[in-house]
């Protein structure tokens, strides 16, 4: 009877598996080479010297095999799902030939390459697709004319004599409680007038046991993806495709949040059920879920840059909530303390504090309802949380204006401590005056509150901590980064360890930035080419290095970061771009072009 329910729940994943449900997808790759290929030929980057170079030291690299048997100006695509009780990872890659794809796995798969010994691969053939599967490998392969799929079922094997009651159930995307029947290890009958023996669980015969409930369990699974990969092309393949990906990307991925959210919990929930359940007490994955739809992470890669651009799709309400916090106008009195040139680099980041901290006790009602912890009881705390903190009034503690500047960098004679121990062993604390070259910075934010911000300046000097000089307050210290000094002029605070950039002169670079903060909350640039010039010729930096950083420094000019202060569709973008200095060519071959310029001799 056993047999039957399992070979039964088997045919059932069969049946189920062949239904192709994209809203099920936990995760979604796709490698758009019908978009890359119209910016960079192929084969120039597949045979480019420093790859040959590299096949040449390594035999074992040879780019070639792939390249004559998979197309790759069309899509390839990674999905799966980790979740379900049938997790799955799914790789699809389209081909140019089926014989040619025969001919590769079957030398791929014939040799062990652990003990070099030969293995037959299994390959069955069904007339319109074939599958190959081994002993020694997990995955299966199916391809017909276009397709070649490898299908692996990445569920892990557990005991179920070790268990502990499970902290979540998981709602399967396939129409089965379990893709197998787990061996239950009964233990043997014992009479009232015998002695107990605690047989301990790493005992011989029950490592045997072990072994036989993994072995078992292999065996089903194996017997699963196959039937899996079987249900994928019997009736036509399918290619897999997902609304969530940007096809305009020369790669794009996709995650859910709420799925990886799951994985997370289980991972941490398990050891605080151990020591007395406390995991119901901890934030809902499902509620995480709901805060957050989906995560998008795209690549471009073009003649002047190669930009990654992150996605972060809200619920309607999130979204609302967080469309608040970012849309926040900037106090231009930071602006005073902006240098007049371009610095090194810079990060500017502008939120509405006061709108966060509003919307902080709904958000945590909604983040803690659960069955331990009902919505009305955690309304309780929040409300408290509400009435103790005034948010108009925390919230100009920190108004939301913070930015950071690289301007260069200095030598200077800076007190360094060290340790050491007397002959008692005792701890001796030594400081001594070093030279030493220190980047130039400054941190700069805004503080609206009345009297917060001058008090806790006095009290700073009256207990020793700062020294008054001017409108400047040195700050004691061992001095690692030389002097640091706080400055309070209104609104804005500035700590730095150089006053040599703050002027009350406007320059082109306080108009630029302006610019770049108007439609973004957050904006940064860093100069690769001058920071380079300024630390590569440290007085730790090798010439062999030396000449590595100008080589670099030649090529790219500047990483910018942003982010919008408008979410479209409920969607935050933040991106991150690689500008060069150069657009004869794409951003990769020039990268290639690098790597094999620094590694030749």
């Amino acid at each position: 009877m056993k047999q039957f329910c399992t070979l039964f729940l088997v045919f059932a994943t069969y049946l189920t598996f062949g239904q192709n449900n994209q809203n099920k997808y936990d995760y979604f790759v796709q490698f758009n080479g019908n978009q890359l290929s119209k910016k960079v030929n192929i084969d120039e980057v597949l045979n480019h010297p420093v790859l040959n170079k590299y096949k040449d030291r390594n035999s074992d690299f040879d780019i070639s095999k792939y390249t004559s048997l998979v197309y790759l100006d069309k899509q390839l695509t990674v999905h799966g799902n980790f979740t379900d009780s049938i997790p799955y990872c799914q790789i699809t890659i389209p081909i140019k030939d089926k014989d040619a794809a025969r001919q590769f796995l079957l030398h791929e798969y014939s040799l062990n390459k652990n003990t070099d010994s030969v293995i037959t691969p299994n390959v069955q053939d069904f007339g319109n697709f074939s599958i190959l599967t081994t002993k020694n490998e997990k995955e299966s392969f199916a391809w017909n004319d276009n397709y070649l799929v490898i299908l692996k079922l990445t569920k892990k094997f557990h005991s179920n004599r070790y268990d502990i009651p499970a902290a979540v159930t998981l709602q399967d995307s396939i129409a089965i409680d379990e893709p197998y029947k787990e061996l239950s290890i009964e233990e043997p009958a014992v009479t009232d007038n015998s002695t107990v023996v605690e047989e301990s669980p790493y005992s011989n015969e029950s490592y045997a046991e072990y072994t036989k409930e993994e072995d078992d369990f292999n065996q089903k699974l194996a017997e699963q993806q196959n039937l899996m990969i079987k249900a994928l092309f019997e009736k036509g393949f399918t290619v897999p495709v997902s609304d969530k990906i940007n096809a305009l990307a020369d790669i794009s991925s996709w995650v859910n949040y709420g799925a990886v959210m799951t994985g997370l919990y289980s991972s941490y929930s398990y050891p605080m059920a151990i020591f007395g359940g406390y995991d119901k007490f901890l934030p809902n994955q499902k509620n995480l879920g709901n805060f957050v739809k989906g995560i998008n992470l795209d690549f471009y890669f073009d003649s002047n840059n190669a930009r990654i651009e992150e996605v972060i799709e809200y619920s309607e309400q999130i979204a609302e909530v967080v469309g608040k916090i970012s849309n926040r106008k900037i106090n231009k009195n930071i602006f005073n303390y902006f240098p007049v040139n371009k610095p090194l680099g810079y990060m500017s980041y502008h939120i509405n504090t006061q709108a966060a901290l509003e919307n902080i006790p709904s958000l945590m009602t909604d983040l803690f309802n659960s069955p331990a912890l009902k919505k009305d009881d955690v309304a309780v705390v929040t409300d408290l949380i509400s009435t103790i903190v005034d948010e108009e009034a925390t919230a100009k503690l920190f108004d939301g204006d913070l930015s950071l500047f690289l301007y260069d960098s200095k030598k200077v004679e800076v007190v360094s401590k060290s340790y050491d121990y007397d002959e008692n062993f005792e701890p001796i604390e030594k400081e001594e005056k070093i030279k030493k070259t220190v980047p130039l910075f400054a941190v700069i934010f805004t503080s609206t509150h009345p009297t917060f911000g001058d008090k806790l300046l006095q009290l700073g000097v009256r207990k020793q901590f700062l020294t008054q000089n001017g409108n400047a307050f040195l700050i004691e210290g061992t001095k690692e980064y030389g002097d640091l000094f706080i400055i309070k002029d209104k609104d804005v605070v500035v700590v730095a360890n150089t006053l040599d950039y703050f002027s009350k002169e406007k320059g082109s670079f306080v108009a630029e930035a302006k610019k770049d903060l108007k439609k973004n909350y957050m904006f940064g640039k860093l100069n690769i080419g001058e920071t380079i010039n300024v630390f590569a010729k440290l007085e730790n930096t090798n010439t062999s290095d030396f000449e590595k950083f100008n080589k670099i420094s030649k090529q790219f000019s500047d990483i910018t970061f942003e982010s919008p202060k408008k979410l479209i569709n409920n969607k935050l973008i933040f991106a991150v771009k690689l500008n060069t200095l150069k657009s004869d060519k794409n951003i990769i071959l020039q990268t290639l072009d690098l790597a094999d310029e620094m590694t030749s001799k």
